[in-house]
């Protein structure tokens, strides 16, 4: 079911969004070249603690997970797309990193993801990076009211396609509210003027996946939960959750 929030509602996500934005801007301190993975989430979960959150990824389990998350944040390295597992895997130099955060505050549900490198960068890598970066600002630009969800991945798609990347087929963004996934599901491909309509108080966690190889495929690591190009392309992963208003979109979790 499609949830449409008030406006004291959005504030309240606001809120939720800005705990997001410190957890990842904390795990985004600690990581450098030597620092496990687990460092991160567990500056993270001090994030989450201080600010009375709680994570709605800890313990999170889909259809497709073998086991329930078991971190506050997932850690995706290099050809990892998302749903990366913080490990004891202690980062290099040269390591590109995508760091997923969720926060449930007084009900409500923020979602958001950063991709960095850590210590000295590959040229290939800062212009992933920096695709990733215009292919989620334009589905923002095209979350407005009178659109469609198709409108959105549209315009990511587009991004995608113009630097040859691929995006995993079967992941994508998602409404978001009470709970961290809701109705309706924003795939990175689409067609401009389908799906469902957009409205003021709609709320979609946006995140466009890219994939530097240009194939839309990927595996699934041992764990049941990491997804990794099949060809072992690096990937980058950014997203905010925003809300659909009639003064044109509002993200959510900016710091």
């Amino acid at each position: 079911m499609v949830s449409i929030k008030t406006d004291a509602e959005l504030d309240a996500m606001r809120e939720a969004g800005r705990v997001v934005a410190r957890a990842l801007a904390a795990a985004r301190k600690a990581a450098g070249i030597g620092v496990p993975l687990k460092e991160l989430d567990e500056a993270a979960r001090c994030v989450l603690a201080e600010s009375g959150a709680r994570s709605p990824f800890l313990g999170y389990r889909p259809s497709f997970a073998p086991t329930p998350f078991p971190a506050v944040i997932c850690t995706s390295v290099n050809d990892a797309v998302v749903h990366g597992i913080p490990t004891g895997y202690r980062l290099r130099d040269g390591d590109l990193v995508s760091v997923d955060c969720g926060a449930q505050l007084d009900g409500w549900t923020g979602d958001a993801a950063i991709t960095f490198t850590v210590g000295t960068p590959r040229p290939a890598d800062l212009e992933l990076i920096k695709a990733t970066q215009q292919a989620l600002d334009a589905g923002i630009a095209a979350a407005v009211p009178g659109n469609r969800v198709g409108d959105i991945s549209h315009a990511i798609d587009t991004v995608a396609r113009a630097v040859r990347c691929g995006m995993p087929s079967d992941f994508g963004g998602h409404g978001i509210g009470r709970a961290m996934h809701e109705d309706p599901a924003v795939p990175g491909r689409g067609r401009p003027g389908r799906g469902f309509p957009l409205r003021h108080g709609l709320t979609l966690a946006i995140e466009p996946m890219l994939m530097a190889g240009g194939s839309d495929t990927y595996r699934t690591d041992p764990d049941g939960w990491t997804l990794r190009t099949t060809d072992g392309s690096r990937a980058a992963h950014i997203e905010h959750t925003v809300a659909i208003t009639d003064d044109g979109p509002r993200i959510l979790t900016l710091p």
